[in-house]
């Protein structure tokens, strides 16, 4: 069963937060949002002096709707050169109900079928 609403989630290197919220947006999403993280992956393990250095990275959070999410996921991997070792990951998440998003819903599909 299709949700009504899709969370595409793309975690990427520090600096990379801004190419995937452009390229998100040129395939149809309305916007998105960028969260500051840390991680550390298997080929991510780098010392220095011999303390470890955690990677940092940027998570994007974009909210569409399911027919517009493979495109917007395409974007996302040729922008991001996500097909390539270690430069992030992005997936998708159904979302199950959303509120305070006003934009998101007034010329969405779903409008007509909710009243």
């Amino acid at each position: 069963m299709e949700t009504a609403i899709a969370l595409i989630v793309t975690i990427v290197n520090k600096g990379w937060g801004e190419t995937v919220l452009e390229a998100s947006m040129k395939a149809g999403a309305e916007g998105g949002t960028i969260l500051l993280g840390r991680g550390v992956g298997v080929h991510e393990k780098r010392t220095l002096l011999g303390i470890c250095i955690e990677p940092e990275k940027e998570v994007v959070l974009s909210v569409t709707y399911p027919d517009k999410k493979e495109a917007i996921l395409q974007e996302i991997v040729r922008a991001a050169e996500l097909d390539k070792p270690g430069m992030g990951i992005a997936f998708v998440v159904p979302i199950e109900k959303v509120v305070g998003v006003v934009h998101l819903f007034h010329a969405g599909p779903q409008q007509a079928s909710r009243k």
